[in-house]
């Protein structure tokens, strides 16, 4: 007699893992983790308004009258491309297709899409498009946005245009990063900018405890890392344990993605109440906090590379197309909008499964049309029989025709709800129209798995199968 099935912990969907290429946990040997929006989960509308707020003041300080701009959360979303040419966002499909654009604040409609972008297909290795692929890059785009408004309007400096809209406003921001004053901010009241998860821990611990070696490689100095690690991780670990004992590999400093790319000097952070430096040449040794360095390094350190090693960010360039790309490491992306997006999706199911019979209805008749049409052709011009016996071809014509329009009409408030979900503004961040986003074909590309949190690791644990399925092709039989 087979056993009563052992109960396993099933998340809620929004919670899962989902996969691009087949993940043996057993087989990673170390985990690298980002910190940013990964580690650290961050009340993103919080952050970016205040990262707007900083890099608005710095643009005042130039002269420009931006100081009644406001940080707008709605017209916003990764995955939207900047074209610097047009001064729009926009947003693309799989293929580079543009299907919503805005210039400034104001959405293009349908015939100034067509006019705009017909014939042109987003291409991210043209210095023109800037992909919004982290929630660190809302703050810039709505930004931008708002001064392209500005411009149109005549109230930016003579010579300013919509590229040097951008570079003003990416300078503006970096230096709010750079300069402490945003991270001041978030550390005089972090209770408003992080989202606590004590989850985290207990699956970082199974991943310890299961023998994987685990790595702190994130851009953030020291201070401001070892300040967020503290209050993230520290009051959900066992008495006597602090951050410092989870991770065996320590890096600040990274400056990802030449971390991946560079062979920059490793240096050892000596003292870490004030910061300080030495040239690092050994070992890097656990317990120790290191700045800088490169990938080639770890992995000379750890005796590892390649697939042995996973890597988990948030940001898409910055962490796993290139750790994918140049190193082969397995890559985790982290997208924490896509607990909404997947409760969305949940909610709109059984409008999406009828919305899904209304459109195989369309098709068949959209294929009786053509049909009748082609029938109509060879009787009028006599070239060969037809393919199919109606005695008034025209009236069938006719009759087919109204039976499309006035589905159209019932397919219609269905197909506007879809395009709503998750955004009203521009949808959902995965999907453009009936087709994948361009976003989503880049995770697609360079994350082997992605999921909201990390805290999500929890659920299938250190000794998980992530398995992808077999992929459907059009000629597939159904």
């Amino acid at each position: 007699m087979p056993s009563d099935p052992i109960p396993i912990p099933d998340p809620s969907p929004e919670r899962r893992v989902f996969t691009n290429r087949t993940l043996n946990m057993r087989s990673i040997k170390a985990i690298g983790y980002d910190m940013d929006y990964t580690l650290t989960q961050y009340h993103a509308e919080a952050w970016e308004e205040r990262a707007f707020a900083h890099a608005r003041d710095r643009l005042a300080a130039l002269g420009w009258p931006v100081e009644a701009l406001e940080f707008d959360a709605t017209t916003i979303s990764r995955g939207l491309v900047m074209d610097l040419e047009c001064g729009n966002l926009v947003k693309a499909t799989r293929f580079g297709w543009v299907i919503r654009a805005m210039h400034g604040t104001a959405f293009l409609d349908y015939q100034e899409l067509r006019r705009t972008y017909a014939g042109t297909l987003v291409d991210l290795s043209e210095d023109r498009y800037v992909f919004l692929n982290t929630l660190f890059s809302l703050s810039e785009a709505s930004l931008f946005a708002q001064c392209v408004d500005l411009l149109d309007d005549g109230l930016l400096p003579s010579g300013v245009g919509h590229s040097e809209i951008f570079a003003a406003v990416r300078a503006s921001v970096d230096g709010a990063h750079r300069d402490g004053t945003l991270k001041a901010d978030v550390l005089a009241d972090p209770e408003r900018y992080i989202a606590l998860d004590g989850d985290i821990v207990a699956s970082l611990l199974d991943q310890q405890h299961a023998g994987k070696r685990l790595m702190l490689i994130t851009n953030s100095e020291w201070s401001f890392a070892n300040a967020m690690m503290t209050y993230t991780f520290d009051p959900f670990l066992p008495e006597g344990q602090t951050w410092r004992d989870l991770f065996g590999t320590v890096i600040v400093s990274a400056a990802k993605p030449d971390f991946f790319t560079s062979s920059n000097a490793l240096y050892k952070v000596v003292d870490e109440d004030r910061g300080l430096l030495e040239p690092h040449h050994g070992s890097i040794e656990k317990g120790g906090v290191f700045y800088g360095g490169n990938a080639r390094l770890v992995e000379e350190y750890l005796g590892l590379s390649g697939d042995q090693i996973l890597y988990v960010g948030d940001h898409l360039y910055g962490d796993v197309h290139f750790s994918k790309a140049l190193l082969r490491w397995r890559t985790a992306l982290i997208l924490q909008e896509l607990e909404l997006e997947v409760r969305a999706l949940q909610g709109f199911l059984s409008t999406q499964q009828r919305l899904g019979a209304l459109m195989e209805e369309k098709e068949a008749l959209e294929a009786r049309l053509s049909a009748l049409r082609l029938a109509s052709l060879r009787e009028r011009d006599g070239y060969a029989p037809p393919m199919i016996d109606v005695p008034d071809v025209t009236a069938a014509i006719t009759e087919t025709r109204n039976e499309v329009l006035a589905l159209d009409d019932v397919i219609a408030p269905y197909a506007i709800e879809a395009g709503h979900l998750r955004s009203e503004s521009w949808g959902l961040m995965m999907r453009a129209g009936a087709d994948k986003s361009l976003l989503a074909r880049q995770v697609e590309r360079y994350a082997d798995i992605y999921t909201s949190r990390v805290s999500n690791l929890l659920y299938p644990g250190p000794y998980a199968m992530f398995r992808i399925g077999r992929l459907d092709l059009p000629h597939d039989p159904t």
